[in-house]
């Protein structure tokens, strides 16, 4: 089994340390038993706001996810009617991954 980073850990340290001042804001989710990516990305943007251009792009080459993370993504593209493109948009992949997790994930 891999190991994975243990982000409550990672988050916790971060606001005790740096910005106490928004522990409150993120409580709800460091309460959580499972973080979910969506949770991680919640508190990224809660903790540090938003980035620039170049930042988001760093980030994005080094992003890797889950098999229940892409259920979760593929699910929101159903519930909320939104094509590849407006689902790549929204969570800032390309339409290409989305097309490559649809194929590998749902059976037509």
């Amino acid at each position: 089994m891999k190991n994975h980073p243990n982000y409550k850990n990672i988050y916790s340290d971060i606001l005790t340390k740096k910005f106490p001042h928004k522990r409150k804001e993120c409580e709800a989710l460091l309460n959580m038993e499972n973080l979910s990516f969506l949770n991680i990305i919640k508190l990224n943007t809660i903790i540090f706001g938003t980035s620039d251009i170049q930042t988001e792009n760093f980030n994005q080459k080094h992003r890797s996810y889950h098999r229940s993370d892409i259920l979760k993504i593929l699910e929101y593209q159903k519930k909320n009617k939104l094509n590849n493109i407006q689902l790549a948009n929204h969570f800032k992949l390309s339409r290409n991954t989305v097309a490559k997790w649809k194929k590998m994930f749902l059976v037509n």
